[in-house]
C-alpha cells in the first residue's frame, strides 16, 4: 500500500496536489482530522484499495498537533509513506486570496488575513519538517502538477532522496531550501549576447562555463561539501534533502551547477532537478 499525506498552507496549492493524486488513481481524501488516519488506512485496507492520499491541514483544528506522532505510527502500517508539505511566501497566498476572494479557514471578522496566515504558519511549523517540503511562490498550476507528478515518480525505500535547485536571488531564496549556494561570484554568461538567451543546459553556456577553472572548483567544492554532510541528514532520519544553488537571474551559472551536481549524485542517491526560473 501506498499512502500519500498532503499538508501546508491555505492558498500553497494542495487542491492542485489532491487532484494530480486522484488523477494517478488514488482514493483521495480531503480534510481528515489526523487522530482518524491509522482507522482509514484500516479500513481501506480491507477494501481493496493500494494508493490512498489524504490532505491534513490546519482547517482539522487542534487535531493537527498531533499528526508527527500519527506518521509515526503510519509508518508501521504502509510500507510506501510519503509526507509532501506545500508553502508559499505570504505576499503570493495574500495574492491568491485576493484573486479567489475566498475566505481563509483561520480568518474572521476580528483578524486580518495578514494575521490569520501568520497564525497559520505558527500551527504548522513542526508539520512542515515531516517531509518534502515544497515552496510553491513562483509556480503555475501546471508546473506545480508536474513537481507533484516528478515527486510520485520516486521510487520508495530507505536512500534518501537530494533534490537540487536553481533559482534567481532576484526572485527570492526558496522557502523550500535545506541548504543554499551563492554560485553569483562565477563569470556570468548573460553578458554574452549569443549566451543571454540561452539556459545553463544548452552547450554553448556549458561549453563557456567548463572553460573557466574556478566553475569546476565551484562544483567540487559544493559536491564535497554535501557528500560529507549527507551521512548526517541520513542519520537524522530524512527522507529529502532540497540543495538550493542560487545566481542572479536563475538562468545560466546555478541551472549549470545544479546540472553537475545532480549527475555526480544520480549513481548513490535519489535525485531530482529543478529549475525555478524557466520552463523545462
Amino acid at each position: 500500500m501506498q499512502l500519500v499525506l498532503i499538508s501546508g498552507l491555505s492558498g500553497s496549492g494542495k487542491s492542485v496536489a489532491l487532484n494530480v493524486m486522484e488523477d494517478c488513481g488514488h482514493y483521495v481524501v480531503d480534510n481528515l482530522p489526523s487522530a482518524l488516519l491509522p482507522q482509514l488506512v484500516t479500513h481501506l485496507r480491507g477494501a481493496g484499495y493500494q494508493r490512498i492520499a489524504v490532505a491534513v491541514d490546519v482547517r482539522s483544528g487542534a487535531s493537527i498537533a498531533a499528526l508527527p506522532k500519527q506518521v509515526e505510527t503510519l509508518r508501521g502500517m504502509v510500507e510506501d509513506v510519503r509526507f509532501l508539505f506545500l508553502d508559499a511566501r505570504d505576499e503570493t497566498l495574500i495574492a491568491r486570496f485576493s484573486e479567489t476572494r475566498r475566505r481563509h479557514p483561520l480568518g474572521g471578522e476580528c483578524s486580518t488575513l495578514d494575521e490569520a496566515i501568520a497564525r497559520e504558519r505558527e500551527a504548522l511549523a513542526l508539520i512542515s519538517e515531516l517531509g518534502q517540503r515544497l515552496d510553491t511562490s513562483e509556480l503555475s498550476a501546471n508546473t506545480l502538477r508536474n513537481w507533484v507528478k516528478n515527486f510520485m515518480e520516486l521510487e520508495a525505500g530507505s536512500q534518501i532522496s537530494l533534490l537540487f535547485q536553481s533559482f534567481g536571488f532576484k526572485h527570492g531564496i526558496p522557502l523550500d531550501a535545506d541548504l543554499v549556494f551563492d554560485v553569483r561570484c562565477l563569470p556570468n554568461p548573460h553578458y554574452d549576447p549569443l549566451l543571454r538567451p540561452l539556459t545553463g543546459r544548452d552547450q554553448p553556456v556549458i561549453d563557456f562555463l567548463e572553460k573557466v577553472p574556478e566553475v569546476g572548483r565551484m562544483v567540487d567544492d559544493i559536491y564535497g561539501f554535501v557528500a560529507s554532510w549527507l551521512p548526517a541528514y541520513v542519520n537524522d532520519n530524512r527522507s529529502y534533502l532540497t540543495i538550493a544553488i542560487g545566481c542572479t537571474g536563475g538562468q545560466h551559472r546555478s541551472v549549470y551547477v545544479a546540472e553537475q551536481l545532480a549527475s555526480h549524485f544520480r549513481e548513490n542517491a535519489r535525485v531530482l532537478v529543478r529549475h525555478r526560473s524557466f520552463k523545462t
